[in-house]
């Protein structure tokens, strides 16, 4: 197997067990040409960086963003940790030049290829958190959404989604939904507050905030994937 020195040190990461990188960079098609020469790919490290890489996008959202809505924060995460995201990250590192595969990916241009470089990305993410801990995959992988983070949000924070709720239930029910709280709990300085939107008595969507707007952004956002779902069913 190669020398992955120049690899970690794109990384950022020393690891103490070099074999674990490898292991993220063995492609699944390299296994089936060099049966002998290796034991497994890099799909089970693959499957563990995915979880890994959800968690720390969903912890940062949580803990930074406290204003968001959870719909809202669902389509970040989803964009973030998204095959296209991890490819481009993936081929800033120059990821694909590292990569283990057989001669027909190859010659296919299976180094360049969306898939391969986001998988061999998750895969890489697990063996550093395995090497090194969480803490150091966090730095790794927060580091590498940076400028991700900032875009998402900046376009996440243009949408209006009360608006486009008025406009979608005008457009095809010739009506307008009205807002409902239906609970406020907690103490006056940290109350929660529960809004339905409603059409009439049909329950469009249900949301919780801090407060009644951002309730009521939620309640508007559920309703449109919902009612968006309902029309492409």
């Amino acid at each position: 197997m190669s020398d992955t020195n120049l690899l970690q040190q794109s990384l950022g990461v020393t690891f103490k067990n070099a074999g674990l990188l490898q292991q993220a960079l063995i492609h699944g098609s390299y296994l089936n040409e060099y049966p002998a020469t290796v034991s497994a790919s890099n799909e089970r490290l693959e499957f563990l960086g995915d979880a890994i890489l959800g968690f720390l996008v969903a912890g940062k959202l949580y803990r930074d963003f406290p204003e968001l809505a959870e719909g809202e924060m669902t389509r970040i995460r989803s964009f973030l940790v998204r095959r296209d995201t991890l490819a481009r990250i993936a081929r800033s590192l120059k990821l694909g030049e590292y990569l283990y595969m057989g001669k027909g990916e190859e010659a296919g241009g299976g180094r360049q290829k969306p898939a391969n470089l986001a998988g061999a990305l998750e895969a890489v993410i697990a063996a550093v958190f395995l090497d090194r801990g969480l803490a150091v995959a966090r730095e790794l992988v927060l580091g590498w959404l940076a400028g991700e983070f900032q875009e998402v949000l900046a376009k996440s924070r243009d949408v209006d989604y009360k608006s486009q709720l008025q406009e979608l239930v005008q457009s095809k029910y010739h009506a307008s939904p009205s807002y409902r709280t239906v609970q406020a709990t907690g103490p006056d300085h940290d109350k929660m507050f529960t809004v339905e939107v409603h059409i009439g008595d049909r329950v469009l969507g249900r949301g919780s905030g801090k407060s009644k707007k951002v309730a009521e952004t939620e309640a508007a956002c559920h309703a449109l994937e919902q009612l968006r779902s309902d029309f492409t069913a």
